[in-house]
């Protein structure tokens, strides 16, 4: 090695945040190795860089003793004397073992250890930064697949999209642009592991603050997101403002923030409901698109009972109960539905509970709030 090398781990430290002492303690230490293991020497040895010139001098380092049992590792006193008189036994003499070649060796050494240092670096400067982004989403490009994941180009570095996090109703294809929800950032031998998501309902909150700057700045306030990926969500706003309306913020002009959302999400329907702080009304809303007539609050066990028309029954419960199941995620409260007629026959409704409830506002985009 040699003083530009010297130079050249200067700028390092400057580009890479790599510390110079750092990598010329690791070199040290791989010298030590690379010392015994090609000259077949067992002494106990201390290899010094010069941080100027980049020049490398071996020390064989010996213990002083009365008598020598071991001449690698030990050296008479009547010996030390020979080097400084001020010696005593049990003092660690230094004596130079430099091997002529030793330049070649140093010089290959080195540069393995500034290359996995480098890598090491970039690995953690790479898992600093995402580390951040855990929680949020990316734009990757998909780059391959197999039996477990989907190999999605971050930029920095490749994320895994695991089978069980991909939409049912979507097909992958080389180069696709695809939005993901980090949902996990992990150091690991071979550096970061980025895990994504496109069934996490995350991504729809997400998603939602993307397009809906209210949403960002504060304005409208996303208070619950309940999914079943790639078929139907319903996702619940409040704004503290009684002059702005969080339904309509969210759905946009003509339907198209939510459009551009539910293009997003290959046709997944999404329902975008009022949030309440009474349990009647939060959880009325939250059965949309059906009417609800009246709503019984069990506050102890946190369970409702919900009277819906005969006809709304259906539309109520949803396709194999997936519209009461959303429902039931999103306000945290169990419901339990039932028709007019058998409410009447079990004697839970009376004449002046036959108004409907005031009906939440749907918003009017293609499809996306039929059942």
């Amino acid at each position: 090695m040699n003083s530009e090398f010297m130079d050249a781990l200067t700028t390092l430290e400057k580009e890479k945040g790599i510390s110079k002492d750092v990598i010329i303690e690791a070199i040290e230490a791989a010298l030590i190795s690379g010392y015994k293991r090609n000259f077949s020497q067992a002494q106990n040895v201390r290899v010094d860089v010069n941080r100027d010139n980049g020049s490398i001098r071996v020390f064989a380092r010996k213990t002083i003793v009365e008598e020598v049992f071991d001449a690698r590792l030990e050296i008479s006193l009547e010996e030390a004397k020979g080097i400084n008189p001020n010696y005593e036994v049990d003092d660690i003499v230094e004596i130079e073992v430099t091997p002529k070649d030793f330049g070649r060796i140093a010089a290959q050494t080195a540069k393995q250890v500034v290359t996995q240092r480098v890598r090491e670096a970039e690995r953690g400067i790479i898992y600093s930064d995402f580390i951040d982004r855990e929680e949020d989403i990316m734009t990757g490009i998909v780059q391959r697949q197999d039996h477990r994941f989907i190999y999605v180009d971050l930029g920095k570095v490749e994320a895994l999209l695991p089978l069980n996090e991909q939409m049912p109703n979507e097909t992958y294809k080389h180069n696709d642009r695809i939005k993901a929800f980090i949902t996990k950032v992990e150091k690991t031998t071979k550096g970061p592991q980025i895990l994504i998501s496109r069934t996490h309902p995350g991504l729809l909150k997400r998603l939602f603050e993307l397009e809906v700057p209210e949403i960002y700045d504060g304005t409208v306030e996303i208070k619950s997101v309940s999914r079943e990926a790639g078929d139907r969500s319903k996702i619940a706003v409040h704004a503290e403002n009684p002059e702005v309306d969080p339904v309509g913020s969210c759905v946009g002009p003509r339907g198209q923030r939510v459009q551009t959302i539910v293009d997003e999400l290959k046709g997944e329907k999404i329902d975008i409901v009022r949030w309440s702080e009474d349990p009647v009304e939060y959880v009325a809303n939250a059965l949309s698109p059906s009417k609800v007539v009246k709503v019984n609050v069990n506050e102890e066990d946190k369970m409702t009972q919900v009277i819906v028309p005969d006809y709304q029954l259906s539309l109520a419960i949803g396709k194999r109960g997936q519209n009461a199941r959303l429902a039931a995620k999103l306000t945290g409260w169990k419901i339990d539905i039932k028709s007019e007629s058998e409410a009447k026959e079990l004697g839970l409704l009376n004449d002046e509970d036959l108004a409907p409830l005031e009906e939440t506002f749907v918003p009017d985009v293609e499809d996306h709030n039929e059942e």
